[in-house]
Parts: C-alpha cells; sequence; structure tokens
C-alpha cells in the first residue's frame, strides 16, 4: 500500500515547485544509473526525498530506494523529450524558466543571509535579553485532574474527595482520560497550554486545592487539584527555535529594507496608469502653503 501511495506521491510533485529550488543537492556523485549515456546520482534521489510528504520522509532510503529510481528515470526522460522537441523555445516555458531561476536565487541569497546571521553568539545575545523582560519567566502549575463524562458524575467525585477520597485513586478508577493510570497527572504546565476553561481553573487555586464546582471543557467535566505551582525561565534549549525563526524573519527585513533603499522603484495602477502620489501633509494641492485653520 505504502509503495502505491509513494508513487502518486512522486506522481503529483510533477506538478509541485521543483525541489531543487527548495532543498541543496548532497554532495554525493555515486551514479545510480545511466540513461541514454548521461549518469543519474544517488543526490538527485536524495532530493527528490526531500520533497516528499513527512510519512515517506521518516521511511530508511532503502526501502524508497527502487521506486524513487523509476521515477527519477522517468523524470529524466520527460525533460530529455522536452528538450528534444524544442519545449525550452515556448514563450510560456522560458518565462516559467526564468521565473524558476529567479526563484532559486532568491532562496539561495535569503539562506545564505540566514545563515551567516543566524550564529550561536547572535542567538545568545537575542536570549539574554529576553530573559531581561518582565514576562520571561513563567508561571506554572502541577495538576492532576478527572475527566468523567457528566456533571452529575464529576460532582459525586468532588463529594467524594471532600470526604477525604484519595484523588490519585479516584482518577485511576474513574478518569476517562489518557492521564488516569498515571492518578491524572498532567505534570508542569503553563496557563496557555491547556483549554481557555481549563487553564484558568487550574490556575485559579492554591498548591494543594481541589475545584469544588466541576469545570466543563470540549473534552468532557473536570475535577482538578493543583499539586504545586512555580515560576520557571525557559531555557536556551527550549527558546532556540523561536529565536531562530523571529531572527531570520529580522534578517530577510533587513536585507529586503536595505535593497529597497538603493533601488529605483515606480509604482503603477492595476491598469498601467500613472500612479498619483499623495500630497505630504500640510501642503496645499497647488505646491504652496496650506492656509492655517481658522480658532
Amino acid at each position: 500500500m505504502w509503495a502505491k501511495q509513494l508513487v502518486a506521491a512522486l506522481g503529483l510533485s510533477l506538478l509541485a515547485t521543483p525541489v531543487w529550488a527548495q532543498q541543496p543537492v548532497a554532495d554525493d556523485d555515486t551514479v545510480v544509473a545511466i540513461v541514454n549515456g548521461e549518469p543519474i546520482q544517488r543526490a538527485e534521489l536524495e532530493a527528490v526525498a526531500r520533497g516528499l510528504p513527512e510519512q515517506f520522509r521518516q521511511m530508511p532510503m532503502q526501502m524508497l530506494y527502487g521506486v524513487l529510481l523509476d521515477r527519477v528515470i522517468d523524470f529524466r526522460l520527460l525533460s530529455d523529450e522536452a528538450e528534444r522537441v524544442g519545449m525550452g523555445d515556448e514563450p510560456e516555458v522560458e518565462e516559467a524558466l526564468a521565473r524558476a531561476r529567479a526563484d532559486v536565487l532568491r532562496d539561495a541569497l535569503v539562506e545564505q543571509k540566514i545563515a551567516e546571521g543566524t550564529t550561536e553568539e547572535r542567538l545568545r545575545e537575542l536570549y539574554d535579553g529576553l530573559r531581561q523582560s518582565d514576562d520571561f519567566a513563567q508561571e506554572e502549575v502541577h495538576a492532576r485532574h478527572i475527566l468523567l463524562e457528566s456533571e452529575a458524575d464529576a460532582r459525586a467525585v468532588i463529594e467524594e474527595l471532600q470526604g477525604g477520597a484519595d484523588f490519585a485513586t479516584l482518577a485511576q478508577e474513574r478518569s476517562t482520560g489518557p492521564s488516569a493510570p498515571s492518578g491524572g497527572d498532567l505534570g508542569y504546565f503553563e496557563r496557555g497550554q491547556m483549554v481557555p476553561e481549563f487553564g484558568e481553573a487550574a490556575f485559579a487555586l492554591e498548591s494543594g486545592a481541589i475545584t469544588t464546582e466541576p469545570v466543563q471543557t470540549q473534552f468532557g467535566w473536570h475535577v482538578i487539584k493543583v499539586l504545586d505551582r512555580r515560576t520557571a525561565e525557559p531555557t536556551f534549549a527550549e527558546s532556540e527555535p523561536q529565536l531562530r525563526q523571529d531572527l531570520a524573519r529580522e534578517i530577510v527585513t533587513a536585507l529586503v529594507g536595505d535593497l529597497r533603499e538603493d533601488a529605483e522603484i515606480e509604482r503603477f495602477n492595476i491598469d498601467g496608469t500613472p500612479l498619483e502620489v499623495a500630497p505630504e501633509a500640510g501642503a496645499a494641492p497647488d505646491g504652496g502653503e496650506a492656509e492655517p485653520e481658522a480658532e
């Protein structure tokens, strides 16, 4: 079944953006086939594999090899035939090739600038800057919960708890949630990590307290017990993915801003007519000074 799905995914890649415009080709000159005297290198298969859906990228290359090789051979035959019949001379194809070249060059430049600017030192500087902000440290609670199907069941559990029943034991016996085997233990979490109703109820409790009213969410009815509260700072490793994303955006924004400053840019209306520039604030329509408003 997976082989048929892979063939379908590779077929769709004929209609998608070329994978070599998205991923660098590996430095591998191992020849895996020769088509009409021209070699196909293993790097071509690896590049195609990187453009596949996630479920296939996780599979060993050896499992994909035969199907990938067949499809890459097909791709080569199709492109060779397109060259033979002169498809590259068609105006639409020339335009598409020019756009593809521009896309590859643009992406290569952006990737290079991001790689140059995203240094360990810069990421550490950004992390240290975040640590100075008032909202860097996040409040967390450690809680257990018992998930029930009805409000009546939840109220019955609350009564048992108020009568001295053990929370973890009741969670193991009554909870319908996946945390039941561990006594309903959810570990530490921030407010925004849970659905709003659950988060608000949990963060309203002091350590050791149990909700006196059932909490309804889309999953059912909850009885919550907070075991502990703490303030924790995200580590550098936890913050790094977001820092990299933010820094990449900053680098690209700065790059585009610099290029705009040095470029001569003319804008036109959608129909190609000249675009009228709005007068600066305070200037009269004829270019003279605007008269002050009467008080």
